[in-house]
């Protein structure tokens, strides 16, 4: 999801279908209780903290086009979908770069606290320049370094979580205690980065921790997610490329002494769904070929990757030292490159696979054949299940919930009603156990 004028895919505000009312509060509790009706694990919003403006050094084509200009904040976004609905989780994505840890913390312990155990946060290290810029800061991160910082933040985001023991509140009207100070504690972090004293304001989460979603392709990005993640997000643009990295994952997590099979890799995808598949084709063609501008897609591309290609030619390679010296999310054109069997890219051939949904998979056909073709990378551990992205709001979501959701049933790899409680329990994590307690406790 995006809190903004378009889905992932840059050209769906034009669909004519598209519900134009992005700005209001109703629009996400619409998703949200249709994605609940489809008893989907998760909704979670990507998020930018600037408008792309590498390409060409200026905004004005993001506006122009509506390639992601807006982006709101997504904390009383979440607590809208929260009220409208019992037990869809909900995720948001928050930066490692620009925000205090104990500021994350807080808000996902509030989510959390106020949801009932359904807040997940998605970990980011933020790829641009652009965003450097809006917070003070002359010049990004450089790759590698900012997974070192987000290494320091998340223990202290985590050890603040657990500052709070389960049994640290009383609730004792008579003795007049409300809390035991025993089993509340000060972390006293002091790193590189970051100097945390804590505890955090906010009782542990009903999850203990909320899960983490991470989305690193490059292999400093996978390292990372292999220490961290609950959820893995993919962006395989290939069964080939996906069976490849979810087996070079797995073993990464392995390495950490981590159980593999309690991290959930997902590749996001995109169903175009029809009632026939003539239909879903007409739909796809309209999505692929009239709805992206190229220079919407090339905005897009400069934004992701932190790299400005408003000086080439769309027939110039994009080179193997011109990936590495990319400092933005440079899995991503990696991945491409791999799908192609590693022949020569241009810059064309990229912008393409941007416009035409290539990021990951591409679903098309009917309810059963949608099905058909996730049953066969699910089954081929290829992933554990799926992020869907949409072509257009609601309606994508909507067609995949009345077409897709009841064949998935019908053979048995979706679920019918929820079984628990709270986020974790409905993707089976178990809660972890704080870093406070005492043993045998």
């Amino acid at each position: 999801m995006q809190a903004s004028n378009v889905s992932v895919y840059s050209g769906s505000w034009r669909y004519p279908n598209s519900a134009p009312d992005f700005l209001d509060l109703r629009y996400y509790q619409r998703i949200a209780r249709t994605l609940e009706d489809g008893t989907f694990d998760l909704m979670f919003f990507d998020d930018r903290l600037a408008m792309p403006s590498i390409y060409g050094g200026s905004p004005d084509d993001a506006v122009r086009y509506g390639a992601r200009p807006v982006k709101m904040d997504l904390t009383a976004v979440l607590g809208a979908a929260a009220a409208a609905t019992t037990h869809l989780g909900l995720g948001a994505t928050y930066s490692t770069t620009y925000y205090p840890p104990f500021h994350v913390a807080r808000t996902f312990a509030t989510l959390d606290h106020l949801s009932g155990g359904r807040a997940a946060w998605n970990v980011v290290t933020s790829v641009n320049d652009a965003e450097a810029r809006n917070f003070g800061v002359e010049q990004h991160l450089a790759h590698d370094e900012r997974y070192d910082r987000a290494e320091e933040f998340i223990e202290i985001v985590t050890q603040l979580w657990d500052s709070w023991e389960d049994d640290a509140l009383v609730l004792d009207r008579a003795a007049g205690v409300f809390a035991d100070p025993a089993k509340v504690h000060e972390i006293n972090y002091e790193g590189k980065y970051f100097n945390v004293r804590g505890p955090l304001t906010v009782p542990r989460p009903p999850q203990g921790r909320p899960p983490i979603i991470q989305a690193g392709q490059s292999g400093r990005g996978q390292r990372f997610a292999a220490r961290w993640a609950d959820l893995i997000f993919t962006a395989d643009p290939s069964q080939a490329v996906a069976l490849e990295h979810y087996k070079a994952q797995k073993d990464q997590i392995g390495a950490e002494g981590r159980d593999p099979g309690a991290v959930r890799m997902l590749p996001m995808v995109y169903a175009v769904v029809g009632e026939t598949e003539a239909i879903a084709r007409e739909k796809e063609n309209i999505f692929l070929n009239e709805l992206v501008h190229p220079l919407a897609s090339l905005t897009l591309l400069s934004e992701l990757t932190n790299h400005d290609f408003s000086g080439y030619s769309l027939d110039d390679e994009i080179t193997d030292e011109l990936i590495n010296s990319i400092s933005g999310i440079r899995g991503l054109v990696q991945g491409v490159k791999r799908h192609l069997g590693g022949g020569k890219l241009t810059l064309r051939t990229l912008a393409s696979h941007r416009a035409s949904l290539l990021q990951g998979p591409r679903f098309v056909g009917t309810g059963e054949q949608i099905a058909d073709q996730m049953q066969e990378w699910f089954e081929s551990r290829a992933c554990d299940g799926f992020v869907l992205a949409a072509t257009h709001f609601p309606g994508a979501f909507e067609d995949f919930v009345r077409m897709v959701v009841p064949e998935l049933r019908r053979r048995g790899l979706m679920r019918s009603s929820y079984t628990g409680s709270t986020l974790r329990e409905n993707l089976g994590l178990a809660r972890p156990v704080s870093g406070f307690a005492q043993p045998g406790a």
